[in-house]
């Protein structure tokens, strides 16, 4: 243990010496620090902006006067998703998925996206966030620092002395990989901080203590890939060539190849299409506006039976808010069909994607970022159903005041005249069906058992080039 010690801090004295090494760790910091500020300063507002909208938008709602109950259904209401305290480390999606829908009735409206001005507010680095520092940028200093820690004893001619005088090359690769080790925990510094800070925000110990662990295992997978190629190639060109070419390959190359295939292997219907389909088959449903429609009939005669009369005007409750009720109910069935179908098929193409973490660490490490830090696809559907919930909450809550609190004769003959259309109007209190929205995302361990198979990648990828480490430092040669 103490001769592998003594490698690692040899290695360190080297790095400290090495002005190359001290110019990129100092070009990192400068990067990282300026872009996680940066992406901070934009969670923050964006924070900030939401909830401001959101209480507006109840403030605005709840001061309406009296009105018709259905008319408030088609006024709608807006609710919005605030961000996730981790998505100041990586907004993941959040940035290409909708954050604000206007929820009314007869409708599921698409999410809008968020405001085009963040981009401007960050001009070139608008792309850039301190996950993706991490994910593609942190892996070359690693290469930078790494590629020659056994080649440089073997140009140097020391690698034979060091054999000869009995140090095992399992010692000397486990000191090296002691050193790299270090210097990933270093490099980890900055994450820690933004998780402590998501800690102030109400994130769970356990989501923010696993994306450190998850990205403690990913760069530790790049500090053994730098190594072994150290080991196994004599020459620092070859060995930095190699670990360039792979780290494009990993890091650049096979993502956007399995992008690719995923969109090809997995497609999605065009949004045009699939509305089509869905409106054809809407179209066939009553939205509840005629009362003497047809498909009534059985409802007409169930209802006065039920209530002992032979007229609808007779009826204790307004049959026009009853039928509104029973078509929305209807209506939404429909409309929730298609909509899940919509998402499983979005998560089919994620989770295929996904599945080529085992080819290339980045895309594992992507995909589990995100999921612990809830912006990932999965939360974005979460909040469309929830959004969706609460709209089939407050529009049937409006139908039941249409039907409980407004007469059947007071409606029918509100087109009469000015009395007849005052008449037509329930209280404002009724409007206090819409209460404040809150988005709740997923626990932090439902979330960390969603993450599970892409942490399972990465501790494979190190498993394997560990096992390769040792094996290669049985057999090390001058």
């Amino acid at each position: 243990m103490s001769a592998t010690l003594t490698i690692a801090k040899e290695e360190w004295r080297y790095w400290r010496r090495s002005n190359l090494a001290l110019a990129v760790v100092a070009v990192f910091i400068v990067i990282l620090i300026s872009v996680s500020w940066l992406t901070a300063l934009r969670m923050h507002a964006e924070s900030h902006e939401r909830a401001h909208h959101q209480a507006d938008s109840d403030q605005t709602f709840h001061s309406q006067p009296d009105r018709h109950p259905h008319r408030m259904v088609h006024y709608g209401h807006y609710v919005f998703r605030a961000p996730m305290p981790l998505a100041v480390f990586d907004p993941g999606l959040d940035s290409v998925t909708g954050q604000t829908l206007f929820l009314e009735g007869h409708r599921q409206n698409s999410a809008t996206f968020s405001a085009s001005g963040s981009s401007a507010d960050l001009g070139g680095l608008s792309w850039l966030t301190p996950a993706l520092i991490y994910q593609v940028f942190a892996p070359l200093l690693i290469i930078v620092l790494g590629h020659g820690a056994v080649t440089r004893e073997r140009e140097s001619r020391a690698l034979a002395p060091l054999l000869a005088q009995g140090l095992t090359g399992r010692t000397l690769l486990a000191g090296k990989m002691l050193a790299l080790l270090l210097f990933v925990l270093l490099l980890l510094v900055p994450l820690v901080v933004s998780a402590l800070i998501s800690l102030g925000s109400g994130e769970s110990l356990l989501a923010a203590a696993s994306l450190v662990g998850v990205y403690l295992v990913y760069l530790s997978v790049w500090a053994g890939l730098a190594l072994l190629i150290s080991s196994i190639l004599h020459k620092r060109s070859s060995v930095l060539a190699t670990l360039a070419a792979c780290w494009l390959a990993l890091t650049l190359v096979l993502p956007a190849v399995a992008v690719n295939v995923s969109s090809y292997t997995a497609p999605l219907a065009g949004k045009i299409e699939m509305e089509l389909t869905m409106l054809t088959e809407v179209r066939d449903l009553s939205d509840g506006h005629d009362v003497d429609d047809s498909v009534y009939d059985r409802v007409h005669a169930s209802l006065l039976e039920e209530h002992g009369v032979d007229r609808v005007e007779d009826l204790e409750v307004n049959i026009r808010g009853v039928l509104a009720g029973m078509a929305e109910a209807k209506l939404t069935e429909t409309l929730n069909v298609y909509a899940e179908r919509r998402m499983e098929a979005e998560m089919r193409q994620a989770d295929l994607l996904g599945g080529y973490g085992w080819l290339t660490p980045a895309l594992a490490v992507a995909v589990a970022s995100r999921t612990l830090s809830g912006t990932d696809l999965d939360h974005y559907h979460r909040f469309l159903r929830q959004a969706e919930e609460f709209r089939f909450g407050f529009v049937q809550g409006l139908n039941r005041a249409h039907a409980e609190e407004l007469s059947y004769i007071d409606d029918i003959n509100r087109s009469r005249d000015e009395e007849s259309w005052m008449r037509a109007r329930v209280d404002a209190s009724n409007w206090q069906v819409v209460d404040e929205f809150r988005y709740e995302p997923a626990g932090a361990s439902v979330r960390l058992a969603s993450a599970g198979s892409s942490i399972s990648m990465l501790i494979a990828w190190l498993a394997v080039l560990s096992g390769m480490l040792v094996w290669t430092g049985g057999r090390l040669k001058p």
